[in-house]
């Protein structure tokens, strides 16, 4: 066996655009242990989706490309494998939630024979015998009477519900990484909390490491052991989630986490508003220039933020960021 289940270093994904080619992902390097969880976290068009359909091989055809980096599943190389290699791993050994199930589900299938169509494809079950894991497999997501939900569209269902599908889908063939790209988008909070639950019920049952997506800190903190704060295609801030929420370096990570509303200091003070990052994420034209992309929208920002990239240095053994400004944002 080897050390890491999944290792990636400086992987450069660039997209064909009528501006020219871009670097949507620029210079990402982290690993993921067995059974781990790590979670990408940033705001949209930052390149976490674009993160996970590299690793899944599911790029956009003819405008996208893995550049340059090297993308290792249990030492094989996956940056430059074969449609026909990609095809045996994905579904079966890495899987995937989408964000939309609704979109994601075939409307004309039964829910059954979506999760047992997977099943003969990469386990190569009878019918019978993938029909009955699809029973098994609903049963697993706590969708109730699966013997008779196995045979319903997705129409049929909640939201919650399909969600729930995907769930069983992704793991029907016990993959070793689970992707999770927004698993609760468009979810009510009480619905968000049981499919958060279910998988980290699932994962203690099956071993598998999850790569969470989200722009949700709560669910990171709840989720994940390690994260990867992302921005404009970089990575900004890495680390453990304890370490980096608790002494966030880069200003955008500060950011992220002061968005996040805190019940007691509103009690305290009914005026207080949230916080928010001034300016939005920049285009596709500046991704891949060599200066912060950040800076206008920091306000520790200076000269050489703007003239020059900065590089990932260490914080300490179990955090790193990017960042000019490390003295001022240390003193607060």
């Amino acid at each position: 066996m080897v050390d890491k289940l999944l290792e990636v270093k400086n992987l450069r994904v660039e997209l064909q655009t009528k501006d020219g080619v871009v670097p949507v992902i620029d210079d990402l390097s982290f690993d993921l242990d067995y059974g781990e969880s790590l979670s990408f976290v940033g705001e949209s068009g930052c390149g976490k989706s674009m993160t996970a359909l590299a690793l899944m091989g599911l790029l956009p055809e003819k405008v996208g490309r893995i550049a340059s980096g090297s993308i290792k599943f249990e030492g094989r190389q996956l940056a430059n494998a074969s449609s026909e290699d990609l095809r045996k791993i994905r579904g079966n050994e890495i899987s995937m939630i989408f964000q939309e199930p609704m979109t994601s589900l075939n409307p004309v299938l039964s829910v059954g024979e979506q999760i047992s169509e997977v099943l003969r494809l990469h386990q190569k079950m009878s019918v019978n015998s993938a029909w009955k894991r699809a029973e098994d497999l609903l049963d697993a997501v706590n969708i109730p009477d699966p013997k008779r939900r196995v045979h319903d569209y997705p129409f049929q269902m909640s939201g919650g519900q399909r969600q729930r599908v995907m769930i069983a889908m992704a793991l029907a063939c016990e993959p070793k990484i689970l992707i999770a790209d927004e698993p609760t988008t468009a979810l009510d909070v009480t619905v968000q909390a049981q499919i958060f639950g279910l998988l980290k019920d699932l994962q203690t049952k099956t071993g598998t490491s999850i790569i969470l997506i989200t722009h949700d800190m709560g669910a990171v903190a709840q989720m994940a052991r390690k994260m990867i704060v992302m921005y404009a295609g970089r990575p900004c801030e890495i680390g453990e989630v304890a370490q980096v929420i608790k002494t966030p370096q880069h200003p955008y990570t500060t950011g992220l986490i002061s968005c996040v509303p805190h019940l007691d200091d509103a009690i305290i003070d009914a005026n207080n508003r949230l916080s928010e990052i001034p300016g939005i994420v920049p285009s596709l034209r500046e991704f891949g220039s060599n200066k912060c992309l950040f800076a206008s929208r920091c306000k520790h920002q200076m000269e050489q933020c703007r003239a020059e990239r900065p590089v990932l240095a260490q914080f300490s053994n179990k955090q790193a960021f990017a960042c000019w400004k490390r003295e001022i944002i240390d003193a607060g």
